[in-house]
């Protein structure tokens, strides 16, 4: 791992620095919620209270997920981890305090005081959601990703209970999209982002009330709407773009409707996240004839700011395992309400930080 040097003109330096302050390696780390971040080891949840100073710093057993015997095995290896797509995928925490989780081929339910999570819904057209979304009122949605080849319907999925039971709450009709990336709550809108892919038409940024009883389409039909990273922030919502096709940027749309291009960065991005008023965004390493750089990278800026620089932080190389089978090499940042100056990153497929967590101290 090498952090971005800051030989710019002066008036081009970051207004802030990252320092990594902690390393866990064999940790994924899944949600904030507050300082409470909560990461994953295989099929084990833990959560540590993120305080300073760092040393004291433990990480405490949630729950489990019991899975097949097949991958109570393979989860025990990294490179088959890697291979059969492993352990926890996502993770919500509710406004009750439950858990909501994707694990392959199931969404999974924990409720407080318990400490094995439940089935609660088998997942029949692909693997898993790549993000959960709570909001407020105590409703819980994810959105149905699959290859869908056919373009058959697609369905966001509700549960008002905890996530004891799932419901349809809004469906694309056949032929509008290909599948869902992410559902994103906004608080200074009072609404939930829907982003969707993957070409033409199917690439689509909408606006949906917290209930889905209204949605509209803001963003249509160009690659550079094929987003599934979206962080809100008082000034709108900074999306960045997921295209092996095209050059790759991150864009602000603000409260009046208006969209801008704000940074160039050098691959598809999948993850965002904030810390404070600076918001960030990963890139990945994937197959694409555009986007040829074989660096995982960070970038950042502060949202606040009238004139905003955003700077590439942090880098690391994708390792020589084949992606085809072992993963692009990603940085995940994890979903949740972060109220840490910390910004906590999970390194997969890339040299020395292979499944591994590392906590940075954000600051001036």
């Amino acid at each position: 791992m090498t952090a971005s040097s800051t030989r710019n003109a002066p008036d081009n330096r970051p207004n802030f620095t990252l320092v990594r302050v902690a390393r866990f390696p064999g940790l994924r780390a899944l949600a904030w919620s507050g300082d409470h971040l909560y990461v994953s080891r295989g099929y084990q949840l833990l959560r540590a209270t993120i305080q300073q100073p760092l040393s004291n710093l433990t990480w405490q057993p949630v729950a489990a997920f019991r899975p097949s015997l097949r991958r109570r095995l393979s989860v025990l290896n990294g490179l088959t981890l890697r291979l059969f797509r492993d352990g926890f995928h996502a993770l919500a925490v509710l406004p009750s305090g439950g858990l909501v989780a994707a694990v392959p081929g199931a969404m999974v339910t924990l409720h407080s005081g318990e400490t094995e999570f439940r089935r609660t819904h088998t997942i029949l057209r692909g693997t898993r959601p790549l993000h959960i979304t709570a909001v407020p009122n105590g409703a819980v949605y994810w959105g149905e990703y699959f290859d869908n080849a056919a373009r058959d319907e697609v369905h966001i999925y509700a549960s008002a209970d905890d996530g004891n039971t799932w419901g349809v709450a809004y469906t694309f009709p056949k032929g509008a999209v290909r599948h869902v990336h992410n559902i994103v709550h906004d608080p200074w809108g009072d609404c939930l982002w829907v982003l969707t892919g993957d070409y033409g038409d199917e690439c689509r940024i909408l606006r949906a009330t917290c209930d889905f009883s209204r949605v509209d389409t803001l963003l249509q039909g160009k690659q550079q709407t094929r987003a599934v990273a979206a962080i809100p922030s008082e000034d709108g919502l900074y999306f960045s773009s997921d295209t092996p096709l095209e050059s790759n940027y991150i864009y602000r749309l603000d409260r009046q409707g208006v969209v801008s291009q704000v940074a160039a960065i050098s691959s598809s991005s999948i993850y965002g996240c904030r810390v404070g008023t600076r918001v960030f965004f990963s890139t990945m390493v994937e197959p694409s004839q555009v986007n040829r750089d074989r660096h995982v990278r960070i970038y950042g800026s502060e949202s606040t700011t009238a004139k905003q620089q955003w700077h590439s932080f942090l880098a690391w190389q994708k390792d020589s395992w084949p992606m085809r089978f072992f993963q692009y090499g990603n940085a995940f940042l994890p979903d949740g309400t972060n109220a840490t100056p910390l910004l906590a990153v999970s390194t997969i497929a890339v040299e020395a930080d292979d499944l591994a967590t590392s906590l940075y101290s954000v600051s001036p």
